[in-house]
């Protein structure tokens, strides 16, 4: 799940964290500031909106354990094993603000990020589970290498089908 579908020809890890250094360490033994995952997120989709043809038709998917938000009360479920999303869609210019208001999770006025992303041409798909300090990004060659070239996220080519560095 953390790459969504394996139908791309490429993939990256955007890391929140750097990967860690030593077999089961905790994420709370990074000495790093963590920058917020919502405004990584959109400078993510920033890089990925050059690499679709439908930057106004995307879906996102919001995972229930953040709880149910106004406004979203109703809409479509998508289930995977062990989760699920709210589903909606909008344009990749609105992300964190779907007309509801704020949601709290660990720090009052948190936005959770959306878990998946992906413009209606299916030109790439953005996964970030609850659980891994990485979103995946499948799509084409060129979004993966501007992903990993740009100046301010931490991104490295990936292998879905290998095991990825984890935190215990």
């Amino acid at each position: 799940m953390t790459f969504g579908p394996q139908v791309f020809p490429t993939y990256a890890r955007v890391r929140f964290l750097p990967d860690p250094t030593a077999p089961g360490q905790s994420e709370s033994d990074v000495d790093v500031d963590a920058p917020d995952d919502l405004d990584v997120v959109r400078d993510v989709v920033t890089v990925l909106a050059a690499h679709t043809r439908t930057p106004d038709d995307v879906y996102f998917c919001l995972w229930d354990g953040w709880g149910t938000p106004p406004g979203l009360e109703g809409r479509p479920k998508v289930a995977v094993p062990n989760r699920l999303f709210f589903m909606f869609r909008g344009a990749l210019a609105d992300i964190g603000d779907w007309g509801t208001p704020r949601m709290e999770h660990a720090v009052v006025g948190h936005t959770p990020p959306p878990a998946f992303i992906w413009p209606a041409d299916h030109a790439w798909c953005f996964a970030f589970d609850v659980d891994p300090h990485y979103a995946g990004i499948g799509g084409a060659a060129a979004a993966v290498a501007d992903l990993i070239g740009h100046p301010t996220l931490d991104a490295v080519e990936a292998d879905p089908e290998k095991a990825q560095p984890l935190y215990r």
